[in-house]
């Protein structure tokens, strides 16, 4: 297990925006709306798939606070940007909809939340990958887990020991965890039974730092290979294009009460190359 801090991003920046660049000359990847079985109801998703029958290593991406579809999309631009990245290298991609499948908009306030990460959305985690595993074209025991924000508190839950998979269920191959509210898994001794990657921005003021590098610590000898990477002055949201920084608003439903979003073309350049090696292990 190791904790990692980057001393320094700023070289990174110009081959972000080459990166950047590339990406938005292709044409966009068109998801496929699918239903899976869920308990008391169905859980709809949106699936990316590279071209041809497969087999596919496949992604169960976990969407943030805001949701997963915008209002003239069925994927947020954000989301649907790292369908595009990971399509790249080989992988599907399904978009559980954790919120439009309850008919719930954006959970990012406190005082209108009303599914949680230990809850709700692990039991659409594990619907997801057993609805995976029936798939012809997928490799059963290539599938990882990735999420955003609250998604990734989520992914948190969904790796540790104590979450049991249904019998003949694959295991998740890897997960990786983008700036999770760390702060309830380290006070009650996470650890997880897959390599699980955190990134997560120095400046976070919405999410902290601090807590998953305690979580981390703490998991130490008892879990599987764990690894966090820290930007230095760097803020939540850094992965999403066009954000410049600011401070959130409390009036901004799809956005979190209190701290700071911004972008970091370097950081983001930087998750880009841990993610595909993270989920090629």
């Amino acid at each position: 297990m190791r904790l990692r801090f980057l001393p320094s991003i700023a070289a990174l920046l110009c081959a972000g925006h080459v990166a950047l660049a590339s990406s938005a000359l292709a044409s966009p990847a068109k998801p496929v709306a699918v239903e899976i079985p869920r308990a008391g109801g169905v859980l709809h998703a949106q699936l990316y798939k590279p071209d041809g029958d497969g087999p596919f290593p496949t992604v169960v991406a976990l969407h943030g606070c805001a949701g997963l579809s915008g209002t003239a999309a069925p994927v947020r631009s954000r989301y649907a940007d790292w369908a595009e990245q990971l399509l790249k290298t080989g992988h599907a991609v399904l978009w559980p909809d954790s919120y439009g499948s309850r008919e719930l908009g954006p959970q990012c306030h406190a005082k209108t939340r009303r599914m949680t990460a230990r809850r709700e959305r692990l039991a659409d985690i594990s619907a997801a990958r057993h609805w995976l595993a029936e798939q012809a074209w997928v490799v059963r025991h290539r599938i990882g887990l990735v999420g955003w924000d609250t998604g990734a508190s989520a992914l948190l839950w969904a790796v540790r020991p104590q979450t049991v998979l249904a019998k003949g269920e694959p295991e998740f191959r890897s997960a990786v965890a983008f700036y999770p509210d760390c702060r309830s898994s380290a006070r009650l001794g996470w650890s997880a039974r897959v390599p699980t990657l955190v990134l997560i921005g120095g400046s976070d003021d919405i999410t902290s730092a601090s807590a998953c590098r305690a979580m981390v610590d703490g998991a130490q000898g008892r879990s599987a290979l764990t690894r966090l990477v820290v930007y230095p002055g760097v803020y939540h949201d850094f992965d999403q294009p066009g954000v410049s920084l600011h401070l959130t608003s409390a009036a901004d439903p799809e956005a979190p009460e209190h701290g700071h979003l911004g972008f970091d073309p370097a950081a983001r350049a930087d998750a880009e190359k841990r993610v595909a090696h993270w989920l090629g292990r």
